[in-house]
């Protein structure tokens, strides 16, 4: 029995992390509103290694539709911008020689709509990791039947990881309902 709560805490443990990803996969999705996050997979090359964008630049949004880079060496500014030119982000940086500025334009109802499709999609990659760990959870719970663990006892676990696996799909999507509403909100 006490082999079944480890791989039950394990499951919750990496359904977690599952739920973490989608928050940051999410995060990378902009409503409209300029963020930080929205350039958390830009890559610079800064002496000849790419690094994330945060961490050869200062990155703030002093408002709601703009994005200031400021980058810590004044020899940076080219290759971060040509980054971003190249990234899917979608916006045009303005580079005024000490400061890259991007401008976040507001929503059309299309591209609103394009957007709630692409947060769909994170969403079903979220709740086909939490299956698949429920899977994974479930044939290590059977394996303990060889080892004599009772099979009532095998029964409550899978049970137990099924209640888990609900709760997490459950949040999953009160997660797309969340950010349904904010990238709808205009």
């Amino acid at each position: 029995m006490e082999e079944i709560e480890l791989y039950l805490d394990d499951a919750k443990e990496t359904m977690e992390k599952a739920l973490k990803h989608l928050s940051i996969e999410l995060n990378k999705i902009r409503a409209g509103k300029a963020s930080p996050d929205m350039l958390g997979g830009i890559q610079v090359e800064y002496y000849g290694v790419l690094s994330p964008i945060g961490n050869v630049a200062s990155v703030t949004t002093p408002d709601a539709r703009t994005i200031a880079i400021k980058p810590f060496e004044k020899k940076l500014i080219g290759e971060i911008e040509k980054a971003i030119r190249n990234s899917s982000i979608g916006l045009s940086p303005m580079n005024d020689g000490e400061l890259i500025r991007l401008s976040v334009p507001p929503l059309t109802e299309e591209r609103r709509r394009d957007l709630v499709k692409r947060v769909k999609q994170e969403i079903e990659v979220a709740k086909v990791n939490v299956r698949n760990i429920r899977k994974d959870t479930n044939d290590a719970i059977r394996k303990l039947t060889k080892e004599g663990v009772s099979e009532d006892a095998v029964k409550q676990g899978e049970e137990r990881v099924q209640k888990l696996t609900d709760a997490f799909i459950a949040r999953v999507d009160e997660t797309f309902v969340a950010k349904e509403k904010d990238i709808l909100a205009v």
